[in-house]
């Protein structure tokens, strides 16, 4: 199942589609070189994208975190990207103003994990009319989902996807539940698994949230396996230099590999 997005391109590829970027706009440059990346691997590859990047980092844990580069000229860049490489952009959001504001530049606005019951956000963002991507929050189960999905649509808004992006395992580990994809199915509509932060290690006595990088092999493999519309992967060329969720990013010049290798293994799940 693909979300309903005009200027989503390889929809009749039947492959997965991907939402991939990095995790914030550190700079125009940047945002259009991992853009321009993206397209070029997943236009051979016959994927239907969608690039990735926050306009602003509202919930990091330490007061002198980076948070962006401004909110207009940030939302300004993503709306840029999807005209320059004709793709559809999505952005997370945290408020009322975020989702009227957002929704003016973007084609998808998300809905953080932590704030996947707040009812006016998702009503709020609703309204707009937009796609709007639902991340499970941490600490619900994938059932669960249906009563955040019921307050969009309630807005008469029913162009909704959900996110799985794993669950708290004690304080510092989160772990995939891959059985919340097969309940999240049941609600009909597109879900994803959200590989990179699935793999963050938080509350880390630094402040700064810990990754494992190394797995993102796995859990993608995994995901695409038991059936997963989507996947989710932020991606950066030097992610030890990343402004943010540096500890869990993709390195840039390893996705083409990964993507070539789920998509053969895609073939071979809905060959049966």
């Amino acid at each position: 199942m693909l979300p309903k997005l005009e200027k989503l391109k390889n929809t009749d590829s039947n492959n997965f589609f991907l939402l991939a970027g990095p995790c914030v706009i550190e700079d125009e440059k940047m945002a259009f070189s991992i853009a321009e990346h993206i397209v070029h691997i997943t236009d051979k590859l016959k994927i239907p994208t969608i690039f990735k990047a926050s306009f602003k980092k509202a919930n990091r844990t330490r007061i002198d975190s980076f948070t962006g580069i401004g909110d207009e000229r940030a939302l300004k860049v993503l709306a840029r990207i999807s005209e320059e490489y004709n793709i559809p952009v999505v952005t997370d959001i945290h408020t009322i103003d975020d989702a009227k504001r957002a929704s003016q530049y973007v084609d998808v606005l998300q809905i953080p994990a932590f704030l996947c019951r707040q009812t006016d956000l998702l009503i709020s963002a609703g309204k707009t009319g937009r796609c709007i991507n639902i991340k499970k929050g941490q600490f619900l189960s994938g059932s669960s989902m249906q009563f955040a999905v019921d307050k969009v649509v309630n807005t008469g808004n029913n162009n909704i996807m959900l996110t799985e992006r794993g669950s708290m395992f004690g304080y510092g580990d989160l772990i995939v539940d891959y059985r919340n994809i097969f309940e999240m199915k049941k609600i009909d509509v597109p879900v994803i698994l959200d590989i990179t932060h699935s793999l963050q290690q938080p509350n880390q006595l630094s402040g700064v949230t810990g990754g494992q990088p190394d797995l993102i092999d796995i859990l993608a493999k995994a995901g695409i396996a038991v059936g997963v519309d989507g996947i989710f992967i932020e991606t950066h060329p030097n992610p030890e230099l990343a402004k943010s969720d540096g500890a869990n990013m993709l390195k840039l010049d390893i996705l083409e590999d990964l993507l070539t290798r789920l998509t053969i293994l895609r073939k071979a799940v809905t060959s049966f």
